[in-house]
């Protein structure tokens, strides 16, 4: 545990005790606009994996826990907060072991089958594609459905996506939604045509997989005339397809699913690839605790979330090679932190703590997606409650936010924004042998037309003074919120809520410059007004 850095609210923002990094200067160049940040980058995952779906979002109607339709209340109103733009479902792995058709109808009449991958406990299949649907629209966001390709047939998925969208007027399986209590099509903007084909989706070479995608893809088709153009054609604005991607560095299946992408024939297309990588394992099992951890685990962890920054070029660059016009997005589905169980759980269901290391490994994962805008358009943390880098964690009628899950409403203004480019003299700082930026920085101007600057100090010794200057900008004054805690190891408890969460900050003006000064691993945005 290190030492207590943070005595009051606001006064580790002025620290004078501790040396201060005085004077970096950072410029945001307002005359310079990029790409959108596109507001997908901030999705989240919701795997039938632990307490994830049960407890953490479906208690079902006739808990004592405050619920709508069985999903929790409490969960509701935390994600409505952070503005969630796509919801991935059921899995990750557990989506080529799912068939639909089990989660569907009277709950009493749905089978029990086996979650094999993850704990092989009961799978009661009582949340199941309404449910699921209830759940984005009561949270206001939109779904991101995973398709069976590992263990289901063409036929299955076709079926599926026809029970979603199709009009009952001209479609028996249609009808069988109306009569499930859902006589409107549901809205499919994205569709993934299988996960991780390369391991836990069917083991295949990416040749294979290429071959199978393109059989797949041809027959999942959305039946909303609605979410489609008036002829039929294909509709940029309509349902993405989203290809099974890499491995971490896997460059080679990049390679082949862009090269077939180029060789489209009749309806299907790849919209999208995905990405999957996780920080804080260089080894399998991951090793690194959530909590109780020291200044060399947290570097570690924190060099392995920079990682993201090598992936996303190399396999960009390789995009741009088959698709220079960059009609493709780059999905990286899943990533996020992924530590050794929380003590006295059960191992594969992948419950971890979240600390003030997890919230700066969000900051500089989604700093890095925004660098990347043009490219990467969607992104999915994982996973939303209970898993993994969760935003929630419940616990029976419990519930509390994460530091992740306050990193994620600072960046709620990046949403759909457009990117501003910056420099910044970030210096550097060296723990155990491993040397990382001390800052990393984003911006960019919301749709409200205001500038929002995002300040991360990675350093967890050292607080550092930031000159900030607009090009093109006239700032008088910034203000905004920092997120900050006693110990790079601090988590919120369902007894202490509140240990690590935002604290209004403001900036000073002098010489046409506003200078901040940030608290160690601490993850800041301002507003410049």
């Amino acid at each position: 545990m290190m030492k207590t850095y943070l005595a009051g609210a606001i006064a580790a923002l002025f620290l004078a005790a501790t040396p201060v990094l005085a004077g970096t200067p950072v410029t945001v160049d307002t005359t310079k606009p990029g790409p959108q940040i596109s507001r997908h980058i901030f999705g989240q995952f919701a795997e039938h994996l632990g307490t994830g779906i049960y407890d953490g979002i479906w208690v079902g109607e006739d808990s004592p826990i405050p619920n709508t339709r069985g999903i929790r209340n409490d969960v509701v109103a935390a994600l409505k907060e952070i503005k969630v733009p796509n919801i991935r479902w059921p899995g990750g792995c557990y989506a080529d072991d799912y068939h639909w058709h089990n989660g569907i109808g009277p709950k009493d009449k749905r089978p029990s089958t086996v979650n094999y991958l993850w704990g092989r406990v009961a799978e009661s299949n009582h949340f199941g594609t309404h449910e699921f649907m209830d759940f984005i629209d009561q949270i206001d966001s939109e779904a991101y459905m995973s398709g069976n390709v590992g263990s289901g047939t063409v036929q299955e998925m076709s079926d599926w996506l026809e029970y979603m969208t199709a009009d009952p007027a001209i479609s028996s399986v249609a009808r069988e939604r109306v009569a499930n209590g859902h006589p409107a099509p549901f809205k499919v903007p994205f569709f993934g045509v299988g996960n991780e084909s390369w391991g836990c989706g069917g083991s295949m070479t990416p040749e294979h997989y290429a071959n199978v995608y393109k059989t797949y893809a041809t027959f999942a088709r959305n039946y909303d005339n609605a979410q489609q153009l008036p002829n039929g054609d294909y509709d940029p604005n309509g349902m993405k397809r989203i290809a099974s991607g890499a491995n971490v560095d896997d460059y080679k299946w990049t390679e082949v699913m862009m090269e077939a992408s180029t060789k489209q024939i009749f309806s299907w297309s790849i919209d999208g690839l995905s990405l999957h990588y996780y920080s804080g394992f260089d080894q399998w099992p991951p090793h690194y605790s959530a909590q109780d951890f020291d200044e060399p685990a947290y570097t570690h962890v924190i060099r392995s979330a920079y990682k993201m920054e090598e992936l996303v070029s190399k396999h960009s660059a390789i995009m741009d090679k088959y698709d220079p016009q960059k009609k493709v997005a780059l999905v990286v589905d899943e990533w996020g932190t992924w530590h050794t169980p929380a003590p006295g759980s059960h191992p594969r269901f992948l419950h971890q703590q979240n600390s003030q290391r997890d919230a700066i490994v969000a900051a500089v994962t989604i700093n890095i997606f925004t660098r990347h805008a043009e490219r990467v358009r969607m992104a999915n943390v994982a996973q939303m409650i209970n898993v993994l880098q969760a935003m929630i964690l419940t616990q029976g009628d419990k519930m509390v936010v994460t530091p992740t899950y306050h990193v994620f409403k600072l960046y709620v203004p990046f949403q759909d924004a457009t990117f501003l480019p910056v420099t910044a003299d970030a210096g550097t700082f060296t723990i155990d042998g491993i040397t990382l930026p001390r800052l990393d920085v984003a911006a960019a101007k919301g749709k409200d037309g205001k500038i929002y600057v995002s300040l991360t100090n990675v350093d967890p010794k050292a607080p550092v003074e930031v000159d900030l200057n607009a090009l093109g900008f006239s700032a008088k004054t910034a203000r905004g919120e920092t997120l900050y805690a006693p110990e790079i190891d601090s988590i919120n408890t369902f007894d202490k809520p509140d240990t690590v969460k935002p604290r209004p900050i403001a900036a000073k003006a002098s010489g046409g410059k506003l200078s901040l000064k940030l608290a160690p691993e601490s993850v800041t945005v301002v507003v410049l007004e």
